[in-house]
C-alpha cells in the first residue's frame, strides 16, 4: 500500500502542512524530500532504510556523490536537490548571523556549524570572521585533511584575517570520529593561533569542535 492509500492524517506531506515540520520524525521528513518510493516500498520505508545505511542524516547529507547516487530510489538529481536545500539553509543561517552579533546568538553559530560540517568524512578548519560589532564577515574553509597543531598554520590565519579586516575570529573545526571533546592537540593549536592574532589585535572569540550533532565551544568550558 502506497503512501496515498494512507489516512490523510497520518500521510508526512499532511502532517506537515497541519503540525508543522518539527511534528514529522527524521523518516518522515526525508520521505517529503523523496516524493516516491520504490515498487514495494513506499516512501517512507526507503526513508528508514537509507537512515538505516548511512547511520544518521547527517552522515546522509555528507554522503559522497557516488555513494548517495548507487543507492536504488536515488540518482543525481535526488543529490543534486538536497545539496541545493543544504546550501540554502546554510545561506539562511549565514544571513542571521550577517545580521547581528553572533556573541549574543551562540545556539544559531552552533546551528551553522552543524550544517557547514556534522556527517563530512574529512577534517575542516574552518575560521568565522567578524566585524567590529561581532557579525560574521565570511567564514572560510582554511585547511583541510588530518589536522595537527603542525598542519595548521598561524600566518595564513591571520594573513586572512587581516585581509577581511576582521576585528575577531571564532575558528571551529569538526572530529569525523563522532567524539566532540577536544584533544590536547586541539587546544594547543588554539593557544598558538590566540598568539598570532593578539600581535594584530586581533581577537579569538571562541573554538567549536563539531561531531555529528554535538558542538563543544571551548569558551563555554574555560579552554580558551
Amino acid at each position: 500500500m502506497g503512501i496515498s492509500d494512507w489516512p490523510k492524517d497520518l500521510r508526512p506531506r499532511e502532517r506537515l502542512l497541519a503540525s508543522g515540520a518539527h511534528a514529522l520524525s527524521d523518516a518522515e521528513l526525508l520521505a517529503v524530500f523523496l516524493r516516491v518510493g520504490l515498487p514495494g516500498k513506499d516512501a517512507v520505508a526507503l526513508a528508514r532504510e537509507l537512515l538505516g545505511h548511512f547511520g544518521s542524516l547527517g552522515a546522509l547529507f555528507g554522503a559522497p556523490q557516488r555513494e548517495f547516487c548507487a543507492l536504488p530510489g536515488l540518482g543525481l538529481a535526488k543529490y543534486a536537490q538536497l545539496q541545493a536545500v543544504l546550501e540554502l539553509a546554510r545561506r539562511a543561517v549565514g544571513e542571521q548571523l550577517q545580521a547581528g552579533p553572533a556573541l549574543g546568538t551562540p545556539e544559531l553559530v552552533k546551528h551553522y556549524l552543524r550544517l557547514r560540517l556534522s556527517g563530512q568524512r574529512h577534517e575542516s578548519f574552518l575560521v568565522l570572521f567578524m566585524d567590529v560589532k561581532n557579525r560574521l564577515l565570511a567564514c572560510d574553509e582554511l585547511f583541510r585533511g588530518t589536522l595537527t597543531h603542525t598542519s595548521v598554520y598561524p600566518r595564513e590565519v591571520v594573513k586572512a584575517a587581516l585581509a577581511y579586516n576582521a576585528a575577531a575570529i571564532m575558528l571551529a573545526h569538526n572530529h569525523p570520529s563522532g567524539v566532540a571533546e577536544p584533544s590536547e592537540s586541539d587546544l594547543l593549536l588554539t593557544r598558538s593561533l590566540m598568539q598570532a592574532l593578539a600581535l594584530v589585535d586581533i581577537r579569538v572569540l571562541d573554538h567549536f569542535v563539531v561531531a555529528g550533532p554535538a558542538v563543544h565551544s571551548f569558551a563555554e568550558h574555560g579552554q580558551m
